[in-house]
């Protein structure tokens, strides 16, 4: 049993928060279509419109095309057609045909010919979750990124993803992230459910294992994101670009958050699968979330999450990014249901009640990306609105179990009705 009773007084039992989130996805989703490119899904600017130089990028494909992939199993009309040009243009233009594996655009027209691991995660949760809509193509895309992975990334002696190769496949990155880590837990725990193979939720013990309970456990809870390739913590890595949007420096909070939530999810899909699971995930994820609440909300005179923090959690970049605060609340929901501990339905609501108010666009559609240190709309780090995936995934992930991952949940109709 891994889920206790939730307060009576609940949002997740409330049928009203469950059609608010309903129609709140469906507003996300109908904004996102227009992302739509002959090689792929762009980026869309603040109005939703596609600049004049836009081009198709494999992260944003791989994420819309899991989010579309999850609307039209819900039984959304108008998403089949957009999963399986998303999986197209995934095996073909995205692709390299000669090495093998992904491009960030295609055919590496930003110039860049490297092979990154971030990436190649995301295109295996796109490829899963298509498989689970019935897209044409899906499986073939499945086997291929399996494959690459198994090929190349996966390093069975340190139990993690290696970062990234040239094109070739020559020249290993000296480095080890523990973003591009996360989310090949993440894949992996889809791909377990799409596979039937559990060496998959093996694999991602192993790297929450690494980074989470040695790592993060033995810094407050707090995640390091930045490794040599011995994994000695890299404490001074990019101090003199610190608004990196993949790999700032210091301390990431709404990655804390989102590991809170993928832990629960892995400790939910090893019972559910009879294998050994270790009684500190639940420990860990309490530790994580607990952490970036205490050292990262509201902690510089206005509510909201700081994007990062220096090695004495004092903010460093104070903006206040959209993707952290949806993990923060999928986070506080995955405890909620996990424990019933009443103080994480106080952190949800109060997360949703700020998105409300600050982040979700009701003029311009979708959900302004970055907010200033005094929540108003800025654009230091990002800009426009091109992601879906972590707002969508904030609004799907209250009305599902912690196991099965999302898109085979979904497939089993393991949801609530509101959809």
């Amino acid at each position: 049993m891994t889920t206790q009773p939730l307060p009576a007084s609940s949002w997740l039992n409330a049928p009203a928060h469950h059609a608010w989130l309903a129609a709140e996805g469906q507003r996300l989703l109908a904004f996102a279509k227009a992302c739509r490119l002959p090689d792929g899904f762009g980026n869309l600017d603040d109005k939703g419109q596609l600049p004049a130089n836009a081009h198709a990028e494999t992260m944003n494909t791989a994420r819309m095309t899991h989010s579309f992939a999850m609307a039209h199993a819900l039984g959304l009309p108008g998403y089949a057609e957009l999963v399986a040009h998303g999986v197209a243009a995934l095996s073909g233009p995205l692709r390299d045909a000669e090495h093998g594996g992904w491009f960030a655009a295609p055919q590496a027209i930003d110039g860049n010919r490297g092979k990154a691991a971030y990436l190649h995660a995301f295109v295996a949760l796109a490829a899963s979750s298509a498989v689970v809509a019935g897209a044409p193509g899906a499986q073939n895309l499945l086997n291929d990124a399996i494959h690459i992975i198994d090929q190349f990334f996966w390093s069975e002696e340190e139990g993690v993803m290696l970062e990234s190769f040239a094109q070739d496949w020559s020249g290993v990155e000296a480095y080890r992230g523990a973003n591009s880590n996360m989310h090949a837990t993440e894949a992996f725990l889809a791909l377990a459910d799409v596979t039937g193979d559990t060496r998959w939720l093996d694999r991602a013990l192993r790297i929450v294992e690494r980074v989470i309970h040695t790592h993060a456990a033995g810094n407050q809870f707090m995640v390091i994101e930045h490794f040599d390739a011995h994994w000695q913590p890299l404490l001074g890595y990019n101090e003199d670009n610190p608004a990196d949007g993949f790999r700032p420096y210091g301390i990431t909070p709404g990655h804390g958050f989102e590991w809170a939530r993928l832990v629960l999810h892995l400790e939910a899909a090893r019972l559910q699968a009879g294998l050994v699971t270790p009684e500190w995930l639940v420990t860990d994820a309490k530790g994580l979330f607990a952490s970036a609440c205490e050292y990262a909300w509201s902690v510089d005179g206005a509510p909201g999450i700081v994007y990062t923090l220096d090695w004495n959690h004092r903010p460093v970049v104070r903006e206040r990014l959209h993707w952290t605060h949806a993990e923060a609340s999928a986070a506080a929901q995955a405890l909620l249901k996990r424990t019933g501990e009443l103080h994480y339905e106080t952190w949800y609501r109060r997360f949703w009640e700020f998105c409300e108010a600050h982040f979700i666009d009701r003029l311009h559609g979708s959900w302004h990306h970055e907010l200033s240190p005094h929540n108003q709309p800025s654009s230091n780090i990002w800009g426009g609105k091109p992601d879906l995936y972590h707002a969508w995934q904030a609004v799907v992930l209250p009305a599902l179990p912690l196991a099965p991952s999302m898109a085979s949940a979904i497939g089993a109709g393991c949801y609530v009705t509101s959809w």
